[in-house]
């Protein structure tokens, strides 16, 4: 297909070294932060109480939510868990149930009953006029808790990005809510829309208590922080800068191709993080400030996406492999829910890898492809090891938080034409 033949680069493994600071004992923390905030005050005996459930991949999911529910058990309370996650699971409760067995929460696990319904109630309305939805069953139970990992957004840049506010408007407000959400975002833009509802639901819904988390580059728990609901805004605010300043990111400021070797619904919401790529794609929402990169190609999509591939449209290349895993109806729903129907597209699909690779190369640029800036990574979540090509040797030298691991050989490919060898 491609009228020259194209040279690999040279690569080599090479080590970020990232400051990771994490928690020893998890649920110990959480039981400080409960007792820290004398939630016991506000528990009375009998009192049914909903707790989030996202489908995002956080660490130690189970062991939080479990801990959450004995807790409230010893003080008296009968706690049950609500799958929170907009339009995730083919949006239906069904769908939403495995999300959550996919990611290790059962009621087993947690120790309480899973009460799954797509049914909201709309329990009014911001100032913009934007309707505000809360899952049925949360919202009639005496309290709620809300759990979730505070972290940059995919979409846009703000004050309060993804975590508990996002939690309150997006993943209790089921297909309907998050639809709201994102409809409204292209008008209003997310940072306005997410705060009001939020605000809004803070205002009128029975809420208990929050527990952010903030997870290190190594997708570790760091941080656990109790919040009572009047405090969410303003704590969030705090935990999310502490939450950037842990990201792991790619530590060059210009490639010409990036290789990612899968992407994934627990790697990140929009399956690759786009304040890794660099790329956003958000109408209305202004690009990351970086990195530049010129082309980027994604091999594989992971089991724990359940098909859903949205976020693809951030790369130009894929290959088969990936695009045979898809659930179409899975990526559309989460793709016209989002108001992001862009990230849904399909790039150009090569046979394999290899060919990828070579396509990549090709259009990255008036650049000889032996000496492109070149860099294959596992995913955007994963950025403590990576191949880079030698023409980014200079920049490595220069940053005393990288060195090189592995000996610098061409770009390979095993027989079925996929990237090699792994990370390790």
């Amino acid at each position: 297909m491609l009228p020259v033949e194209i040279a690999f680069p040279n690569v080599a493994l090479i080590e970020q070294r990232i400051e990771a600071p994490r928690l020893d004992n998890v649920a110990d923390a959480i039981r400080d932060e409960m007792a820290r905030l004398a939630i016991a005050r506000s528990v009375r005996p009998g009192m049914s109480v909903a707790i989030t459930a996202g489908s995002r991949g956080i660490a130690n999911i189970s062991l939080i939510l479990a801990t959450i529910v004995t807790e409230l058990k010893q003080l008296g309370a009968n706690p049950f868990l609500v799958p929170s996650m907009g339009s995730h699971g083919g949006a239906t409760a069904a769908g939403q149930i495995e999300v959550l067995h996919s990611l290790g929460i059962t009621e087993e696990t947690v120790g309480c009953p899973i009460r799954a319904s797509m049914e909201t109630v709309c329990i009014g309305a911001t100032p913009e006029g934007i309707p505000v939805f809360q899952d049925r069953l949360a919202f009639t139970a005496d309290g709620i808790v809300v759990v979730n990992r505070i972290k940059a957004h995919t979409d846009f840049t703000g004050p309060v990005e993804s975590g508990l506010m996002k939690m309150l408007t997006i993943g209790l407000g089921k297909h309907q809510g998050a639809l709201a959400a994102h409809r409204h975002a292209i008008r209003y833009t997310y940072r306005v829309v997410i705060a009001a509802m939020a605000r809004e639901i803070i205002r009128r819904a029975p809420l208990l208590f929050g527990l952010g988390i903030v997870e290190n580059a190594r997708d570790e728990t760091a941080i656990v922080r109790a919040i009572w609901p009047d405090d969410f805004e303003a704590a969030e605010r705090q935990l999310l800068e502490q939450a950037k300043a842990m990201m792991a990111r790619l530590p060059f400021a210009q490639l010409d191709a990036l290789l990612v070797d899968r992407m994934g619904k627990e790697i990140s919401g929009t399956g690759m993080d786009s304040n890794v790529l660099g790329r956003r794609i958000v109408f209305g929402e202004e690009e990351p400030a970086g990195p530049r990169i010129t082309r980027i190609a994604v091999c594989d999509l992971t089991e724990a996406s359940h098909g859903n591939a949205v976020g693809i449209g951030l790369a130009d290349f894929t290959t088969q492999r990936l695009v045979d895993k898809i659930d179409r109806r899975q990526m559309y729903i989460n793709g016209l829910t989002s108001g992001s129907p862009e990230r849904a597209r399909l790039p150009m699909i090569a046979t394999n890898d290899r060919e990828a690779t070579e396509w990549t190369l090709l259009t990255c640029g008036a650049v000889n492809t032996q000496d492109a800036r070149l860099v294959r990574i596992q995913d955007t979540l994963h950025l403590e090891r990576f191949y880079a090509s030698a023409a980014l040797l200079p920049d490595i030298q220069a940053n005393p938080r990288l060195r090189v691991i592995g000996e610098w050989a061409p770009l390979a490919f095993d027989a079925e034409g996929r990237l090699a060898p792994a990370f390790h």
